[in-house]
């Protein structure tokens, strides 16, 4: 069994990463080197962000609620000095609002015990 949180880091964070990446290197024309320094992940990984055969598990880039909270993080990104703690805090919400609309959740059920039936763990408070 797997626990939610153990699942977003496979699933959401990734595709949270990927649209970020893209939308540094479409929208504010960075290149790979620098969305990976910015990230802080690798150039390949921003490579198979930009090529979309990673952080594609999750299509989330048409939610206008993750797409505002992405466009904030962005702004962040793109100041002097990164401020890299409110940055974290918008990363966390957006994976909170993925996970409450359920979007992680046909990835998540196949883990769990057949006993929890019609879970709502990632909705609860």
């Amino acid at each position: 069994m797997l626990i939610p949180c153990e699942v977003a880091v496979k699933t959401v964070s990734p595709s949270i990463r990927a649209l970020l990446a893209l939308t540094l290197m479409e929208k504010h024309q960075m290149k790979q080197t620098q969305v990976a320094q910015v990230l802080g992940i690798t150039q390949s990984a921003v490579s198979k962000y930009g090529k979309k055969t990673r952080g594609g598990t999750i299509p989330i880039e048409n939610i206008p609620e993750v797409q505002a909270l992405t466009d904030q993080m962005i702004t962040l990104l793109t100041a002097t000095p990164v401020p890299q703690f409110e940055v974290m805090k918008l990363f966390c919400q957006t994976c909170t609002l993925i996970r409450d609309r359920g979007l992680m959740c046909p990835l998540c059920r196949p883990n769990q015990n057949p006993l929890i039936d019609g879970c709502d763990f990632c909705s609860q408070p």
